[in-house]
């Protein structure tokens, strides 16, 4: 296999949702979290994130703070944060204070890495105090944020974020089209995906680095490209990894509620609707997946057209130990550093 300079020079992340598996507790799935992000610092990746999701099923990740504070406690060097914190659902000065609190206790550690979406049903918008067009206010809410820690903020006089108040760390924004203006104003680096629609996605960094502003939190553009990869010893190996995202993605399509992720051969097996079947097959197509050799090609040739500063890899699986494998994979096509290889050699929990 061939590793270019480009791959090699590159930075590899990894988001980890915390998604649940058929048959098996949801409290599991953040306890493999944690031991995901172990065996992610020994192979060599630069962050982990983790996610935010409300009365979703198949997400056991509802409060990316806490959980990224497990992570870190539990984890010596590797980068940690959020992919993200849904500004809409929160008030900006408590966001603030947890990562205050975060960058305290791990200082130099920590990412914000933060996001516009809001509950996706009317019920979920509800419990969280935020209506269904609340991303619209993103951009007043980011800047509030950006005060608290600046101590400019002027919304609230007298009030200030502690211990937030004085501390830098960086600052994503997670966009798929407007974000990425949003993020280029405030001079902020960039979170886009996913890696399926390519052109929109080159158009917006386009658009991202044309628009940027400096910034206390970023003198220029950063971009890090985000999808899932998934590599195996055959392409069909490495296909059969993002069988069950998609079918719990095209089961959320076509019945309104996004499940566990269920085993490969079961899906494979399933008779499907022809509503199903389509949404199914969209989830697949132009996914990012196959042996070292084609992902190192496809991913070079990614990496060489977007100019990207990062690639933050977002796979989920039922078979956590082939996830594993996955991942360990494309640490060796992308180059990274194993520091300790023994604490990935079995996986063991994951």
């Amino acid at each position: 296999m061939r590793v270019t300079s480009r791959l090699r020079t590159t930075p590899f992340s990894i988001l980890d949702r915390s998604r649940t598996r058929q048959g098996r507790e949801r409290s599991q799935a953040l306890r493999d979290t944690v031991r995901f992000a172990q065996a992610a610092e020994a192979l060599g990746y630069h962050r982990f994130w983790v996610s935010e999701h409300h009365s979703v099923p198949g997400v056991a990740g509802s409060a990316p703070t806490v959980l990224a504070s497990a992570v870190a406690a539990a984890t010596v060097r590797i980068r940690v944060g959020t992919g993200g914190v849904m500004l809409p659902n929160h008030r900006p000065l408590v966001v603030a204070e947890q990562f205050g609190v975060l960058e305290s206790l791990f200082p130099g550690r920590i990412d914000m890495g933060l996001g516009r979406s809001v509950g996706f049903t009317d019920g979920i918008r509800r419990a969280l105090g935020a209506e269904k067009d609340a991303a619209r206010d993103f951009g007043a809410q980011l800047d509030e944020l950006l005060g608290w820690f600046t101590g400019e903020q002027d919304a609230h006089p007298q009030v200030h974020a502690h211990p937030a108040e004085g501390l830098r760390l960086p600052v994503f924004v997670l966009a798929t089209g407007a974000g990425a203006d949003l993020a280029a104003r405030a001079g902020l680096s960039l979170v886009i995906g996913d890696l399926r629609g390519r052109d929109e996605m080159l158009r917006a960094i386009d658009r991202y680095r044309t628009g940027f502003r400096p910034s206390a939190w970023s003198s220029a553009p950063y971009v890090v490209v985000s999808g899932n990869v998934a590599v195996a010893d055959t392409t069909e190996e490495a296909r059969g990894l993002l069988l069950p995202e998609a079918w719990s993605m095209a089961h959320s399509r076509t019945h309104g509620v996004f499940p566990p992720l269920a085993p490969a051969p079961e899906i494979e097996a399933r008779e499907m609707t022809e509503k199903e079947r389509g949404f199914y097959e969209r989830g697949l197509r132009g996914q990012l997946y196959g042996t070292e050799d084609e992902v190192a090609a496809v991913l070079d040739e990614l990496i060489e057209r977007s100019d990207a500063d990062e690639v933050l890899v977002t796979t989920s699986t039922y078979d956590r130990q082939a996830l594993l494998d996955s991942y360990r994979r494309l640490a060796r096509v992308a180059g990274l550093s194993t520091a300790h290889p023994e604490a990935v050699g079995g996986g063991a929990g994951l």
